[in-house]
């Protein structure tokens, strides 16, 4: 890369490391990529749900410049101060799957896309609630569609709920979530007690055309734990009363 290329990569490099640092006291690389303008929100939304094979698939530049961006970023952080935490990236898949990030798979690669800068500033608990929090599995997200005039690509079938696979959408059969229950949003004390005891559970959302954006509307939970919640909340209410 010519020295002045590399020079303007470098400034740009470090402006999206700034900001990312400054706004959650840790980066990692795939914040860098976004913040330079060569990841997609919505490319890095698609991977993490697990519709794409792996991340550089979808980064808007050669392997060689990635890479050299990386090696920057690395160069930057050390600088820094910064301290390196190898993180988790787990899909927001039922299959609970390791994420790929590189073309090649290589483990070394992995580890250095895998790894997140937390800034030495920070008290030691803090800095281990933010690994902690970084490497908590994401929740799962079903759609619940406007219409239903779409088919499982699995088995053609359909539902009042899908999950969106890389091939399309899936019914929640297929993706092995049709033994959960629809619990609607409204009831905030109800859906933290049964969040907290439901092994399973997925996040519903629905498009609203107005906003032109995905709202919440509920959650999927295990029959056991709404019905043991919904229990308890009785017998609080008649003991208060």
């Amino acid at each position: 890369m010519h020295p002045h290329n590399r020079k303007k990569l470098e400034d740009r490099v470090r402006r999206a490391a700034e900001a990312a640092l400054a706004a959650r006291k840790y980066v990692s690389p795939v914040d860098v990529l976004v913040g330079i303008g060569w990841l997609d929100p919505g490319a890095l939304k698609r991977w993490q749900q697990g519709q794409l094979g792996y991340l550089e698939e979808a980064v808007q530049t050669n392997l060689p410049r990635i890479s050299e961006a990386m090696k920057l970023f690395r160069s930057w952080a050390a600088a820094k101060g910064l301290r390196p935490s190898e993180t988790a990236y787990i899909a927001r898949t039922p299959a609970r799957q390791m994420l790929r990030f590189s073309k090649s798979g290589d483990p070394a690669i992995e580890k250095l896309y895998r790894t997140h800068w937390i800034s030495g500033d920070l008290p030691e608990k803090k800095q281990k609630r933010l690994v902690e929090r970084a490497s908590r599995a994401p929740e799962l997200v079903v759609i619940q569609p406007l219409n239903d005039a779409w088919k499982c690509h699995r088995c053609a079938g359909t539902g009042d709920f899908l999950m969106m696979e890389a091939p399309g959408p899936v019914c929640l059969r297929c993706a092995g979530l049709d033994d959960l229950e629809f619990l609607p949003a409204g009831n905030a004390l109800l859906t933290r007690r049964v969040k907290a005891n439901s092994a399973r559970h997925a996040v519903v959302v629905r498009f609203s055309r107005s906003r032109r954006r995905y709202e919440r509307q509920g959650l999927l939970v295990e029959h056991r734990a709404l019905s043991e919640a919904q229990t308890e909340l009785e017998q609080h209410n008649r003991e208060c009363s």
